[in-house]
């Protein structure tokens, strides 16, 4: 079965499987390998999670025509974020030592106390803003997580339109 030309359904419940993997890697990766996230990790988890219940929806549903287009979208500005987040992780990454926005509260205790610091946008905005933790680099198979995130969100939205362009078949009678 080719691929390329999967249809429609076939394609976003393909996305939704990749997704799945991702997360069981990335879960794999913290309780085996030992590889704690940072607070952008788990963010690009969430966006992870986002684009698979998108990608999920959109097989299940197999919209027709145009409305096959919304879910495209969604995908792809889902895929943007994550795109976005793991941009910003690389750039914590690449600074020098001496620049390392110094380590900050835990998520955890963010997320739990957030109504005494200004609620959910201020933990989104502090979480976005990096701390040393974020700056730790593990390679695997000679890029960072948020490497493999990049290029992972990266195709997944490509992968979405190309699902989009795709000619619905033709029934035979």
């Amino acid at each position: 079965m080719n691929p390329l030309r999967w249809s429609f359904r076939i394609s976003l419940l393909a996305g939704f499987l990749v997704c799945a993997g991702l997360i069981g890697f990335a879960l794999y990766a913290q309780y085996v390998l030992q590889m704690d996230p940072c607070p952008l990790c788990i963010l690009q988890r969430v966006a992870f999670i986002a684009l698979g219940v998108v990608f999920l929806i959109g097989g299940l549903h197999a919209p027709r025509g145009g409305a096959r287009w919304a879910y495209v979208g969604l995908l792809v500005l889902v895929a943007l974020v994550g795109i976005g987040i793991a941009a910003r992780h690389l750039w914590i990454q690449s600074l020098p030592p001496g620049q390392v926005p110094s380590c900050g509260a835990p998520l955890g205790y963010l997320l739990e106390t957030r109504a005494s610091n200004g609620g959910l946008v201020r933990v989104l905005l502090k979480v976005l803003s990096g701390s040393g933790e974020c700056a730790a680099v593990q390679p695997i198979l000679g890029l960072s997580m948020p490497w493999w995130s990049l290029i992972w969100f990266a195709l997944l939205g490509i992968w979405s339109v190309l699902a989009g362009l795709r000619r619905p078949a033709r029934t035979r009678r």
